[in-house]
């Protein structure tokens, strides 16, 4: 494959952005979708929502606990934002319960995967909400 070649795949690649305060998630997240995807990585929330608007990801991976803003807010500012709202926003949460599942679909989540995960879990939700190229 030629330079150019090589450049023109990665302008094609879509573009996830997780947004986790555990170093450990983003890396892996990154390490198992980084073939396919340019992974892109907040550790707060309210750098979710800087890059989410700077760097327009095709979708979004949101942990819903973390420090100073948890997940739901920048989640709700993202898919009511006129210039981020066709972003999805996957909850990608330890927190199982229903009614934080609930939530997350009041504030514009699109997903919900709970951790542990599997990759075959996070290809299942996230394959479908990205557009074909």
């Amino acid at each position: 494959m030629s330079k150019k070649q090589a450049q023109i795949r990665l302008m094609m690649k879509r573009k996830i952005l997780i947004a986790d305060d555990e170093q450990f998630i983003r890396l892996l997240v990154k390490r198992l979708l980084s073939q396919n995807y340019i992974v892109l990585e907040a550790s707060d929330g309210e750098e979710a929502i800087d890059i989410a608007r700077s760097q327009k990801p095709d979708l979004i991976l949101m942990d819903i606990m973390m420090p100073g803003v948890d997940g739901y807010i920048p989640c709700h500012q993202i898919t009511k934002g006129q210039a981020t709202k066709a972003i999805p926003v996957v909850m990608l949460t330890g927190v199982g319960h229903e009614l934080n599942k609930k939530l997350s679909w009041e504030v514009g989540a699109t997903g919900y995967i709970t951790k542990p995960f599997i990759l075959q879990e996070l290809l299942d939700v996230i394959g479908p909400l990205l557009p074909v190229s």
